[in-house]
């Protein structure tokens, strides 16, 4: 809930604490997962190939079962080149 409130801080909004359970209950993972305008069911199956599933578990880190090592690599170099420009600690996770 903080969260959402920093982000309402940072906007210059203020919502109200109906609106604010609707936020926290409509941008968990089950949620988006569930609601088809989010978890991109409503994709024709022409334009997903091999199988692509855009949503998977909600689970920090459960890409490593889906790069392999290069993938992983070439994501890394391509997100330091991308965030180069950004403060050392902006983005904490690894």
């Amino acid at each position: 809930m903080r969260t959402i409130e920093k982000i309402c801080d940072f906007l210059g909004k203020k919502l109200e604490p109906e609106e604010l359970d609707m936020v926290l209950k409509y941008s968990s993972f089950q949620a988006m997962k569930e609601n088809k305008m989010s978890n991109f069911s409503l994709i024709t199956d022409d334009l997903v190939t091999n199988g692509l599933v855009l949503m998977r578990k909600g689970i920090t880190g459960d890409w490593k079962n889906h790069f392999t090592e290069a993938q992983a690599e070439a994501f890394d170099k391509v997100f330091q080149e991308k965030m180069a420009g950004f403060p050392p600690g902006l983005f904490p996770w690894e």
